[in-house]
């Protein structure tokens, strides 16, 4: 197990090398549970947080899902919420994760509900 989070932290800082998130077009940082997910949009610039959506939030504990249905809706939610607030591209930071299930179902998610990257 160790194995593994070491593995993931190198992915995840090569990731992050390349990637950053400004006020107009933030960093969409996924993080993945084994039972949750969540995702935030991030102005690396300023350190500030503008968007968040959660699978644990209470707007989701009405949502009887699969896991990977639960991550697109968490995907569509973030989405609206990122237009209401004038935003409307991102850059995708993965967080580490491969590009797979979960990860990639939030991603859909976010692209249908109108969010480009």
């Amino acid at each position: 197990m160790l194995r593994k989070q070491l593995r993931r932290n190198s992915i995840r800082t090569r990731i992050r090398r390349t990637v950053k998130g400004t006020a107009e077009r933030p960093r969409l940082s996924v993080f993945r549970s084994n039972k949750q997910i969540s995702a935030q949009l991030i102005d690396d610039i300023a350190g500030v947080t503008l968007v968040a959506a959660s699978s644990a939030s209470k707007d989701m504990q009405g949502v009887k899902a699969n896991k990977v249905d639960l991550a697109k809706e968490v995907g569509k939610a973030l989405a609206t919420k990122a237009q209401s607030s004038g935003i409307k591209s991102v850059v995708f930071d993965r967080g580490g994760y491969l590009y797979h299930g979960r990860v990639k179902a939030l991603a859909e998610g976010a692209r249908e509900a109108g969010l480009e990257f």
